[in-house]
Order: structure tokens, then C-alpha cells, then sequence
């Protein structure tokens, strides 16, 4: 994996740190090469307002810092920057959901603002919360949200508006029942039409935004396990990773041949919290545990429904890894968080 490594950053650590003012959850990269090693970090703390904090790279001193904080509703349930993997747009956004989506600007100095507030039930004061969302990287004026009142919602936002301004709007494109129970991630495929969803009745379905009075169920679980994350293979559109409420294995599906997992990853020894696949990779994934370990796997070569495939790297960390997210405008390198800690992991 040494040779995805940017030379533009040969010279850096193999590992930052970060330690936050209060337990992490919600963390994803930027995704602008103008700024590679800037992350957003949200907390989890038990109060109505929490706080998402944005974190870079201070080449001075070579340490993250922290540049920016604003308050937050709730602790956020996902935090993603806009795609915008060759600097092409003038707007720098990222969002978040909790009890709404919330698209926020920021501005050349980092100052994070508000930008809008996203609510798909304009007949109510009251929200059913959203537990994830995702922005599509062929289109970003297209996302989506799932709740756990078992529908997910397709936005249109305006987030390449070619003027650069402090408000984005945006509106309900279409929203649909995905699942029979609560909803608990939203994943899109390479392109701009297809996505998939998982939820507490343990299926994973696939949706086209053409059609989208049907839809194909890939995979269910057969003990009707919760299915709590999923992570789409951009490189092969026919890989999804998915995982299940309280298990330590990872489960890799090939939508091209339903119902079964091509490969199962079983080397952790406590539930997976977090899977990300490789920007750069059609057959490297990275997971992270309860039982303090990142792995990197390699799926290429592995024997359907092999349960004996070893990893090819692994990083102890100080304690569980509840959240793990591979840069998609550096390749070379991996977040996590545990604690209130976040590291940066070269790799």
C-alpha cells in the first residue's frame, strides 16, 4: 500500500493525533486536494447542543489543530465534506445530520456558518431523526438521508451554484419508504442514479432514481440482524460492504449474485463500528472495532464465503474504534477515532 503514498506529502508523520475536549463521533475528510489533511470532528455528548470542530494540518509545527468550532443540535450522526476532488467548485461545504440535514459554508479562513437547514416534514414541528446520509460524488446537488421512520430522502441542493455564496438552498426530490423498520445508512453508487440502503430488518435494497417504484433486495440477513452500515465500492460498482449490529465480521456482497456474501471478514474479535473501502482500490477495505484494531483487507483473491482471510495491515489503537474514514483526496491516508482522540494513520 506504500505506493498510493502522495509525494507531496513523503514528508509527514505516519501518525497525527488529535485529542478533542470531549468524545468523538461523527469525523470525515475534506475533499478538496487544496486541503488534504483537514478533517470535521463532531462530538457525542449527552446534552441538547454539541459541537462540531474542523481540524487541519499545521505545517509550522506539523500537528493538527484545531481552526474552527460551531455548536451543533444533538451529537451529529454523520459528517461528510462536499465532493470536490479537483478544487472545481467555490463553494466549501460540508454537512451533518442529527435532527435535520445541515449544510454548512465555510469560508476561505475555515470560519464554518450555517447555510441551511434541510426538513423533509414541513407539516410538523417535530422530525423523525435522521442516523445517516450521503453526497452523491458524480452530482453534488444530489443526497440523501435515511431515518428511522424507515424512509429515505433524495435532495436537490445547490452546492455548485458557480457563484461561491453563504447560503445554499435545498429541496425534497423525492422521499420513499426504503424499509420495513428504522433505516440506518444510505450509501450511492458510482453515478448519479443508483443507491442503497440498510436498515434494522436486516436487508440491504438497491434503488435507481429513474424508477423508483421498485426496488431489488441484495441481501438478507438470515437471523434478521440489524444491518447497520454499508460502504459502496466506487471502482466496482458491484461491491458492497455491509455490517451487523453487534458482530465482528464484515460482509461483502456482489450484487450480481444476491442473497450470499462473495466474502466474509472475521478477524476482529469484537463488533465492526466502521467500514470504509479505498478511494484508489477496487479490492482493499479498512474496518474498525470494538476490539481497538484497523485492518486494511485485501478481497481480491479470496474464496467465496471464505471466513479464514488475514488481513495484510492492522493498527492497535488506545481504545475502540467507533469511526474510520479513508481519504478520498489523499489515498495514502486513513482517519479513525476512539475517545476523544483522532488519529491520522498514514498508509
Amino acid at each position: 500500500m506504500a505506493d498510493v503514498v502522495d509525494d507531496s506529502i513523503s514528508d509527514k508523520k505516519e501518525i497525527y493525533s488529535y485529542k478533542a475536549p470531549w468524545p468523538v463521533y461523527g469525523m470525515n475528510w475534506s475533499q478538496k486536494k487544496s486541503k488534504p489533511m483537514r478533517l470535521a470532528i463532531g462530538s457525542f455528548i449527552e446534552e441538547y447542543t454539541n459541537k462540531v470542530r474542523i481540524i487541519q494540518l499545521n505545517d509550522a509545527n506539523d500537528e493538527l489543530e484545531s481552526v474552527a468550532q460551531v455548536d451543533h443540535p444533538y451529537p451529529t450522526t454523520k459528517i461528510m465534506w462536499m465532493p470536490d476532488f479537483e478544487d472545481q467548485y467555490q463553494n466549501d461545504l460540508f454537512a451533518t445530520t442529527g435532527d435535520y440535514l445541515r449544510l454548512w459554508s465555510v469560508s476561505d479562513q475555515n470560519q464554518p456558518s450555517l447555510s441551511c437547514v434541510l426538513n423533509n416534514n414541513k407539516s410538523s414541528e417535530f422530525c423523525a431523526p435522521l442516523t445517516s446520509f450521503d453526497w452523491n460524488e458524480s452530482d453534488p446537488n444530489i443526497m440523501g438521508t435515511s431515518a428511522i421512520d424507515t424512509t429515505c430522502t433524495i435532495w436537490d441542493v445547490e452546492a455548485t451554484k458557480p457563484v461561491a455564496s453563504t447560503k445554499v438552498s435545498g429541496e425534497v426530490k423525492t422521499q420513499l419508504i426504503a424499509h420495513d423498520q428504522e433505516v440506518y445508512d444510505i450509501a450511492f453508487a458510482k453515478g448519479v442514479n443508483i443507491f442503497a440502503s440498510v436498515g434494522a430488518d436486516g436487508s440491504v435494497r438497491v434503488f435507481d432514481l429513474r424508477n423508483l417504484e421498485h426496488s431489488s433486495i441484495v441481501y438478507e440477513d438470515v437471523a434478521g440482524s440489524p444491518l447497520l452500515r454499508l460502504s459502496w465500492n466506487k471502482i466496482n460498482n458491484n461491491l458492497l460492504a455491509t455490517m451487523r449490529m453487534d458482530d465482528p465480521k464484515v460482509y461483502i456482497l456482489d450484487i450480481r449474485n444476491p442473497m450470499e456474501p462473495v466474502v466474509t471478514l472475521s478477524n476482529h474479535k469484537a463488533c465492526v463500528n466502521g467500514i470504509t473501502w479505498a478511494p484508489h482500490s477496487s479490492v482493499h477495505l479498512c474496518s474498525g472495532s470494538d476490539d481497538q484494531k484497523a485492518l486494511i483487507w485485501d478481497v481480491s483473491s479470496q474464496q467465496p464465503q471464505s471466513s479464514s482471510v488475514d488481513p495484510i495491515l492492522a493498527y492497535d489503537a488506545a481504545g475502540p474504534i467507533n469511526q474510520i474514514q479513508w481519504s478520498k483526496a489523499q489515498s495514502g491516508w486513513i482517519a479513525i477515532t476512539h475517545g476523544d482522540t483522532v488519529e491520522a494513520l498514514r498508509v
